[in-house]
């Protein structure tokens, strides 16, 4: 992972040189302490700006260089937010902590358990979180879905967060994470929950992959219609051939 562009207060390393898997995770490290609550979103793009391949999937856009940070950003995170219908579209499990990541996450402060959070507004859990009672899915939805019990028998009756009346309000979402002691949070899209958590104005971060490619077509774009204008810092920046993977940090 070669290292293109930082900030002045980022990790110390010289432009164009390679970074170890240590520096790449420090290189990504949010700018408050995660007791204080950080919103980051991870997003993947196409050179024409396009939110899925050729096959309708974000996953096709992916490639080992991606992977590599996509594993960094869920290790750094304490839960990962995600849409329905972006775990059902992707086939999202419940997730882990790759174990060469588990060291650095525990000296962040992190449980060496990474929850995901799914975010539907019908209520309907994921065939593929079904039965996980654990605690390490939760699953949030609004009260006007009537699928409450339902989602309670998937997932635990713990497990589920009630957000809301007729749909999952972002603002409480995070408040009842918050109480969870989940204060860093990584939302993994899709489009529609990202548009909907930059209209709230919880977003502190994006972070994007640009894969080189070009897909053409009405591929749908990373920021669904709820999304609001957004001016935005750029962090970092870092390349792997061709990819190139970059944070962005939004302007209050």
């Amino acid at each position: 992972m070669r290292l293109l562009l930082q900030s002045p207060d980022a990790v110390s390393a010289a432009i164009g040189g390679e970074l170890t898997p240590d520096a790449l995770f420090e290189a990504y490290r949010p700018p408050v302490d995660t007791d204080r609550g950080w919103m980051r979103c991870n997003m993947v793009t196409s050179v024409d700006g396009a939110a899925t391949g050729a096959d309708g999937k974000s996953g096709s856009l992916n490639d080992d260089a991606d992977h590599v940070v996509f594993e960094q950003l869920r290790a750094a995170a304490a839960a990962v937010v995600v849409g329905a219908g972006t775990i059902r579209a992707e086939g999202y499990p419940p997730l882990t902590v790759a174990d060469d990541l588990v060291r650095l996450r525990r000296d962040r402060g992190l449980a060496d358990r990474l929850v995901l959070v799914v975010v539907t507004q019908h209520g309907e859990v994921p065939p593929t979180v079904q039965g996980v009672t654990d605690g390490s899915v939760l699953v949030a939805l609004p009260r006007s879905s009537g699928l409450v019990d339902e989602a309670r028998g998937h997932v635990g009756d713990g497990n589920v967060l009630v957000c809301g009346d007729d749909h999952v309000e972002p603002d409480e979402l995070v408040r009842q994470l918050g109480d969870r002691r989940l204060h860093h949070l990584l939302c993994e899209g899709g489009p529609g929950l990202l548009g909907t958590l930059l209209a709230a104005g919880l977003v502190d971060e994006l972070c994007y992959t640009i894969a080189p490619h070009v897909v053409g077509g009405d591929a749908p774009r990373t920021v669904g219609e709820r999304g609001t204008p957004a001016e935005l810092d750029l962090r970092l920046l870092v390349e792997q051939d061709g990819t190139v993977m970059g944070r962005w940090l939004v302007r209050r």
